[in-house]
């Protein structure tokens, strides 16, 4: 699109104290609160012409629900402290596991907000229904660990990747990802075997045994 070249600033909304969620995406004016000694640009101004990726949009607070729906509606925020409206050009992504649907059943989620979001909707099934996609992944965390972790892997022992494959991820890629970190960490000479993994990985591929009957000799 013609956003690619723009910024794209990620946000994860859970992750952001409450006291602090308003003043980190909309910024804040120099003494509105204590500690605010300068101006400060916000996740939002960050992003101003490019790409605000909200993950977990459906941990924020019923108060920053209205903010957020004001700038949908308006595309102008205000800094915390001031009164003046700045007007952004940006393009916002949501993203959440919960069912928001539930959550506003419940009063959790605005209504309203929920429709404004919905505008073109990806439903991403969970990595146990994407089997076939987990080998690539590895690979991505591979790489993406070697500068962190100086090592250099160039292998994996069938039996662990079996075990990754057949392993049903209740938390999805991240927990691939942790999964990885843990055996990258432990693994020796290049290869990731099968005892390099967590224990709970490990069990599908030790309780594959083959059966062979007894037979007896007439």
């Amino acid at each position: 699109s013609k956003r690619a070249n723009e910024p794209f600033v990620p946000v994860n909304c859970g992750a952001i104290p409450e006291n602090l969620v308003e003043s980190e995406l909309f910024g804040s004016k120099k003494g509105s609160y204590t500690g605010s000694t300068a101006d400060k640009k916000g996740l939002f101004e960050s992003a101003n012409g490019g790409t605000l990726f909200l993950d977990e949009v459906g941990e924020l607070s019923p108060a920053t629900q209205v903010k957020l729906l004001r700038f949908l509606q308006s595309h102008e925020i205000r800094r915390v402290g001031e009164t003046e409206a700045r007007y952004l050009d940006i393009r916002i992504i949501a993203a959440t596991n919960r069912d928001l649907q539930q959550a506003m059943h419940e009063g959790r989620f605005r209504e309203d907000l929920y429709y404004r979001l919905n505008t073109f909707h990806l439903q991403l099934p969970p990595l146990r229904e994407r089997k076939p996609v987990i080998p690539n992944l590895i690979r991505y965390f591979i790489l993406k660990n070697k500068e962190a972790q100086g090592k250099e892997i160039h292998d994996l022992e069938p039996a662990a990747l079996y075990a990754l494959t057949k392993y049903p991820y209740p938390g999805n890629i991240r927990e691939l990802e942790n999964i990885m970190e843990h055996a990258i960490v432990l693994s020796e000479g290049g290869i990731i075997k099968l005892e390099d993994l967590p224990e709970y990985v490990q069990v599908e591929a030790r309780e594959k045994t083959v059966a062979i009957p007894h037979t007896k000799d007439n």
